[in-house]
């Protein structure tokens, strides 16, 4: 039998979302729990899965306070028990925020190499405060995708292979921050020399389209700039690609909401992130900010601006 949790003393309002994190040891859990403390969140780490449910009846029956949890593969065991016990809570009226934490693995194995720091997973035979072996790296991180495989499905992806660590606590502070809505559409311009976001739902290349790289007054603008957009704006196949991707979105939007997603990431690529991936973002944004909520990315140009490029 399901037992309400009790009602918050301090406030009638509907709680915050719980925000679960999780993800690939050496992703950035600690900044974004880092993050999170600094914007009011009671926040715990590596809690056994088994006493969340008592942690989020003890937190509701004291006080109104904002609460993260991060939970990893160091609970291996009991992650199984991890997905019926956030269904349970979310019956009882406790939405969940679930963010699962990615990232290519050459940058998880250099930041292990940078750090001396062993993989969970790792073997014990490994010399402390030597750098993990590249081939037992490789092996640890993929049974650890393994095992937390079914988590990833059910929670929203961020890719942290190319952010710094201030452009991750904007990325997070961001979606807490949205996360009342039933869907945030977030519209991520990135580059495809870059790589492919992993956390991207939907991705639309626009390499086809006419590159203001090109124009030598306009290479060094990027497609916030007026110059690019008047350029891009005056494109026919631009004007295409828009309304067909416009398109696209309006017939399948509801149809995402309906599958109880907290978050859309729609990418649009081109060659270098900095133009034709842009303005498209921007103008999808500006489209669709009056029916939903929207965030708007753009990971090369905020690598760039935080010194990463």
């Amino acid at each position: 039998m399901n037992t309400p949790l009790p009602p918050s003393p301090a406030t009638d309002e509907i709680p915050s979302p719980v925000v679960l994190i999780s993800g690939i040891s050496g992703s950035g859990k600690s900044v974004t729990l880092n993050a999170l403390e600094d914007a009011g969140y009671f926040c715990v780490d590596n809690l056994p899965p088994e006493l969340l449910l008592d942690f989020i009846r003890l937190e509701r029956s004291q006080a109104a306070r904002k609460v993260a949890v991060a939970m990893d593969v160091r609970s291996a065991a009991s992650l199984p028990k991890l997905l019926p016990l956030s269904d349970e809570l979310q019956r009882l009226g406790i939405p969940m925020l679930k963010l699962f934490l990615e990232s290519s693995t050459e940058a998880l194995v250099r930041r292990y190499s940078e750090t001396r720091r062993r993989h969970p997973l790792s073997s014990r035979d490994e010399e402390p405060g030597q750098p993990p072996s590249r081939s037992g790296l490789i092996e640890a991180i993929e049974l650890e995708r393994e095992t937390l495989g079914r988590l990833r499905e059910v929670s929203t992806v961020i890719d942290t292979t190319d952010l710094r660590p201030a452009q991750l606590r904007s990325w997070i502070l961001q979606l807490v921050g949205a996360s009342d809505a039933a869907l945030t559409v977030v519209f991520e311009s990135f580059a495809f020399k870059h790589g492919v976001p992993r956390d991207a739902d939907l991705v639309f290349d626009l390499r086809v389209l006419p590159n203001p790289h090109y124009v030598r007054e306009l290479r060094a603008l990027t497609g916030r700039d007026a110059g690019v957009q008047d350029f891009l704006r005056a494109q026919p196949e631009v004007g295409d690609m828009l309304a067909q991707i416009q398109s696209f979105l309006d017939r399948w939007l509801p149809s995402y909401a309906m599958d109880q997603r907290s978050y859309l990431t729609v990418a649009v690529g081109c060659t270098g992130g900095q133009h034709r991936s842009v303005y498209l973002a921007e103008r999808l944004g500006e489209i669709y900010r009056s029916r939903v909520p929207t965030l708007i990315r753009h990971r090369e140009i905020e690598a760039k601006e935080a010194g990463s490029r």
